[in-house]
Order: structure tokens, then C-alpha cells, then sequence
């Protein structure tokens, strides 16, 4: 049960001010709070958290214990690269009210973004995927859902900078971690 409530706390501190949050919150901004937009958000991000878990079935089986350790760091450096360099956009140019549209850039968005590494880091890690793809996929929703109610907040400044904190702290404990391993070798 730990690697539950590890993997909702990573996927909810890591998801702050994330592409996807950040689009929604565009979206209803400039449209509307449409309940369109928010369930299509939540099932994507349902999707993409089983995703991470079944990949993170798929591939640890054929893992060593190091390599498992491995693979849990350079999933931890994705995501806090992708936290540093890939920064979300702050206002719309030409909105939208295609949902298509919409869905196609939140799985685009989702599916490499920080939190759904560390789905796959955490299912590997704690060997629980299934428990890891529940919090993952209550933490995606979440963060979906803050982003659709209360969209002005994702305009702050202060999340910007949160985001990237945050993601210093995940690649610095991901390329210590990789280093731990070599060092086993």
C-alpha cells in the first residue's frame, strides 16, 4: 500500500503546472468550464496511467534487480528533465472547441510527460504496477481536474517555478540513484 500513496504524492508534486494541466486550464479560461473538456481529460489520463503500468508489467519481468534500479533512475532523470526543459504554454493563440484536437495534444502531452515516467518508476520500484497505475491514474485525475476548476492559479508565476524545483529535485535524485547502481557494478 506504500507504493500507492508514494506514487499519488510523486505524480501530484511532479504534475504541478504540467502540459497537460496547463492546457485545460487554458482551455476553460478562454471557453468556459465545459464538462466536455474535463471528462475527456480524466479518461485520458486514466488511459495513460494503466499505459505506464502495463509497460512497467511488460518490462520487469525481464529486469535483474540492478537493472530494475537503473531503469527506476533514468525514468526519475526523464521526468525531471521534462519537468526543467519543456515548459507549458502560458496562453492560447487560437483556441479551439474541437475535443479531438484537444484529446490528441493531452495523450500527446501525457504519455511522456514527468508524472507518467514516474508511474513506470514506481510500478518497476515498489513491484506493485497495479497499485502504481491506481494512484497514478487518481493523481492524473486530480491534476486534470484542479486545472479545469481552478484555472486562474495556473497562470501564476509561482507554478512555473514549483515545476521546475521540483524537477531539479527528481533529476537529482535520478543521476544519483544511476550512480548508486554503476557504482555496484
Amino acid at each position: 500500500m506504500d507504493g500507492f500513496y508514494f506514487t499519488l504524492l510523486a505524480v501530484l508534486l511532479a504534475g504541478i503546472g504540467g502540459r497537460d494541466q496547463v492546457l485545460v486550464a487554458n482551455l476553460t479560461r478562454v471557453q468556459g468550464a465545459r464538462p466536455a473538456v474535463l471528462v475527456l481529460a480524466l479518461a485520458i489520463s486514466i488511459a495513460t496511467a494503466s499505459f505506464a503500468a502495463w509497460a512497467a508489467i511488460t518490462v520487469a519481468p525481464l529486469l535483474g534487480p540492478l537493472a530494475r534500479q537503473f531503469f527506476v533512475a533514468m525514468a526519475l532523470v526523464f521526468a525531471g528533465g521534462e519537468s526543467l526543459l519543456i515548459r507549458p504554454r502560458r496562453s492560447l493563440r487560437e483556441p479551439t472547441m474541437s475535443l479531438g484536437a484537444l484529446a490528441f495534444a493531452v495523450l500527446a502531452f501525457q504519455l511522456i510527460d514527468a508524472a507518467r515516467f514516474l508511474i513506470f518508476a514506481m510500478a518497476i520500484a515498489t513491484g506493485g504496477p497495479i497499485l502504481a497505475g491506481i494512484a497514478g491514474a487518481v493523481g492524473g485525475a486530480v491534476l486534470v481536474a484542479a486545472g479545469w476548476m481552478a484555472p486562474d492559479v495556473f497562470a501564476e508565476r509561482w507554478v512555473g517555478i514549483a515545476r521546475r524545483v521540483i524537477g531539479a529535485v527528481l533529476l537529482a535524485f535520478g543521476l544519483w540513484l544511476a550512480w548508486s547502481v554503476l557504482a555496484q557494478n
